[in-house]
C-alpha cells in the first residue's frame, strides 16, 4: 500500500498545478480506498515574539475535527510524532499587537513535496477562520475542490428564549443572533452569495417572508400576503424565490422575484404543497404534495411543467433538499415514533437510510456536497448534527442545551 501512495505522489509530479477538478487532484478523498492517508499535524509554533500554547491548542483541535471528518484521512494528534506518516501539517504563528499572522504548511512526507502552504494575518478572534481556511485548502491539494470548512450554518434556536434565527461557524463555534425580535421566526435559507438569507417570521402577527443582509442588518418583507409566506427558497443564481403562499385558499408553490414580485404559480391542486428545493441547475424544483394522500416527494421542471413522483416508499416523506452536485436528494421520513433522514437518486433509485437514533429532521447539504446537517433529539433537546453524505460520522456540533433546529449551510 505504501507503493500505491507513491504511485499517486508520482502522478502528482505529472500535473502542473494542484487546482483544478477532483481527478486532477492528488488524491480523490471521497473515493473508496483499503488504506487511509496518514496525516499527521506537528504541533503550531511561535516563528517570533511571544509563545502561545493557547494558539497551538486550538489549532490542533480545529485541524483534527476538520480533517478527520473526512474518513479516508486518519488524523493523528500533535503528541504522536510526524513519523511513518504520509502527509505533515506544520503551522506556525507571530502574536503581536495587531493580531495574529498565521502560516501553515502541507508536506508530503515520500517525496519530501511541498503540497500547499499558505499566509493569513487578522485579529485574535479570526484565528478559527484562518485554520478553517487551510482546511479547505488542503482538500484543494488533495482533490482540486475547496473544503467547506470556513461555511456558516444558519439555524433556529430558543437559547434566547424565543425562537430566533441565529448564525455559526460549522463546527458549532461562533453563534451570533440574526434576529431579535421576540418573534418566532422559522426557516432560513441562504442566498448563493451567502450574505443574505431568506427566513418567515411572525414579528408584525403574520407568517410573513423577509430578506435580511446579514453584514449590514438591512432587512427587507418581502412578501406579506394573507396567509402564510413560508418556506422560501433561492434560486442558484438568486434572482427567483420559490415560496409556499397560501393567499388563495390552498398552500401551493409560486415563484417570487427577489423583490417579492409574483412571477408564477407552479402548482394548482388541491393537496398541500410545501419544500420547493432547486435542482444546482436550476431547471427542476423538487417538492412535498399529499395530492396521493400522504406526503411524498414530487419532481417538476422550474415552470411547473412535467410532474413526477419521486419517493415510493414510506407513507410520510418530508424537507427535500438537491445535493450541490445533482446526484442525490435527502430528505426526512416519519417511522416508529419520529424521524429518520433518507437520500435518494433524482430517478427514485437507491433510497438508502442514513440515521437511526432519535428523530432527525431538516437535512442539508454542505456547498460540496461532502456531508449533511441535521437536527435530532438523539440527545434529549433538539440539536444540530452533522455526517458525511453516506450517513457516517454523526457528530453533534450544537454547543447549548437549548432547542436548534432547521439548519442550513451557506455557500462557500
Amino acid at each position: 500500500m505504501r507503493i500505491l501512495v507513491l504511485l499517486f505522489s508520482m502522478l502528482l509530479l505529472l500535473t502542473p498545478t494542484l487546482s483544478g477538478s477532483a481527478e486532477e487532484g492528488y488524491i480523490d478523498i471521497t473515493a473508496p480506498a483499503s488504506r487511509k492517508l496518514q496525516l499527521a499535524i506537528a504541533p503550531a509554533t511561535a516563528l517570533s515574539g511571544p509563545v502561545a500554547p493557547e494558539i497551538a491548542r486550538e489549532l490542533a483541535e480545529l485541524f483534527q475535527f476538520d480533517l478527520g471528518l473526512l474518513g479516508t484521512i486518519a488524523v493523528a494528534a500533535p503528541a504522536a510524532g510526524v513519523a511513518g506518516s504520509d502527509l505533515v501539517l506544520k503551522s506556525g504563528y507571530v502574536v503581536s499587537a495587531s493580531g495574529v499572522t498565521l502560516e501553515c504548511r502541507l508536506y508530503d512526507q515520500i517525496l519530501n513535496r511541498e503540497l500547499t502552504a499558505k499566509r493569513y494575518t487578522g485579529g485574535a478572534r479570526d484565528l478559527r477562520r484562518m485554520g478553517h481556511a487551510f482546511a479547505d485548502e488542503v482538500l484543494r491539494a488533495l482533490t482540486g475542490q475547496k473544503g467547506p470548512f470556513t461555511g456558516k450554518i444558519a439555524f433556529v434556536s430558543k437559547r434566547s428564549g424565543n425562537k430566533e434565527i441565529f448564525v455559526m461557524d460549522y463546527d458549532g463555534h461562533n453563534p451570533q443572533k440574526v434576529t431579535n425580535n421576540g418573534s418566532i421566526n422559522l426557516k432560513p435559507d441562504f442566498a448563493p452569495s451567502g450574505k443574505e438569507i431568506i427566513y418567515t417570521s411572525y414579528k408584525k402577527g403574520n407568517p410573513d417572508l423577509y430578506r435580511r443582509e446579514l453584514y449590514t442588518g438591512l432587512e427587507a418583507r418581502i412578501s406579506s400576503r394573507p396567509g402564510l409566506n413560508a418556506m422560501g427558497s433561492f434560486s442558484p443564481d438568486g434572482s427567483r424565490i420559490a415560496a409556499v403562499l397560501t393567499k388563495d385558499g390552498n398552500s401551493e408553490i409560486y415563484l417570487l422575484s427577489k423583490q417579492g414580485e409574483e412571477l408564477a404559480r407552479l402548482t394548482r391542486n388541491s393537496a398541500i404543497e410545501v419544500s420547493p428545493a432547486w435542482s444546482p441547475d436550476g431547471s427542476k424544483i423538487v417538492f412535498v404534495s399529499d395530492r396521493l394522500g400522504k406526503p411524498q416527494l414530487f419532481i417538476m421542471e422550474s415552470d411547473g411543467s412535467n410532474l413526477r413522483r419521486l419517493s415510493t416508499s414510506g407513507a410520510y416523506n418530508v424537507t427535500p433538499r438537491w445535493s450541490p452536485k445533482g446526484d442525490r436528494i435527502v430528505y426526512a421520513r416519519q417511522g416508529g415514533g419520529g424521524f429518520e433522514i433518507y437520500s435518494i437518486n433524482p430517478d427514485g433509485s437507491n433510497d438508502t437510510q442514513l440515521t437511526t437514533l432519535g428523530s432527525n429532521e431538516h437535512p442539508r447539504w454542505s456547498p460540496d456536497g461532502r456531508f449533511i446537517v441535521f437536527s435530532s433529539t438523539r440527545d434529549g433537546a433538539e440539536g444540530i448534527y452533522l455526517m458525511r453524505a453516506d450517513g457516517s460520522a454523526q457528530t453533534r456540533i450544537s454547543r447549548s442545551k437549548a432547542h436548534d433546529s432547521h439548519p442550513t449551510w451557506a455557500p462557500n
